[in-house]
């Protein structure tokens, strides 16, 4: 099988087929509010436990009620995409930044380097947390904890952005491995 729209890795495993009913509606639910299946759904599809259990985590983590704007999220995933090198991810992430922010530069300066774009003061202390924690974790002592409550974040907060940077620094890894590709529409998407 090649690496195309309905194989989005480099790697052999098919979707299943046919999809199960709550697979296919979810699909559609994302078809109707993105425009789009996103590639790495597709490419979990090959076993439905396994994309039942991204996608799980992946809600909960950037979607369900947090001290984290959705912005905020998609910032820190850009961020740790961008450090990682995740093609699709910085990609696909990218696009959410300029869309829920509204600033094309802000999702293009994360993707290159995300000291250069215009922040807060609290964003500049949280993304300065997920690199830590992305480049040298073991490194990570209490004085940084207490930066990002210096800049308002909460000890909930606090665990969420460590969630979101873990997170996508196993799902940069897992795109990294198959040659993941993203969705060709994130390309033009929201500038």
């Amino acid at each position: 099988m090649k690496q195309g729209d309905d194989n989005p890795t480099a790697l052999d495993l098919p979707m299943v087929t046919p999809l199960p009913d709550g697979t296919r509606k979810y699909f559609d639910i994302c078809a109707e509010k993105l425009g789009l299946v996103p590639n790495v759904l597709k490419a979990y599809a090959f076993d439905i436990d396994k994309l039942n259990a991204f996608t799980n985590l992946y809600n909960d983590i950037m979607l369900a009620d947090s001290g984290l704007s959705k912005l905020e999220r998609e910032m820190i995933a850009v961020t740790v995409s961008s450090i990682n090198r995740c093609w699709y991810c910085q990609v696909a992430h990218g696009a959410a930044v300029r869309e829920l922010s509204g600033d094309p530069t802000l999702g293009e300066a994360l993707v290159m380097n995300w000291r250069v774009a215009s922040l807060t003061a609290r964003q500049r202390a949280m993304l300065e947390f997920a690199e830590i924690l992305t480049t040298a974790s073991s490194k990570i002592e209490e004085t940084d904890r207490q930066t990002l409550r210096d800049a308002g974040f909460t000890d909930r907060d606090i665990w969420d952005i460590a969630s979101v940077t873990g997170f996508f620094n196993m799902t940069n890894r897992v795109a990294s491995a198959t040659a993941m590709v993203p969705n060709p529409e994130y390309h033009g998407a929201h500038r």
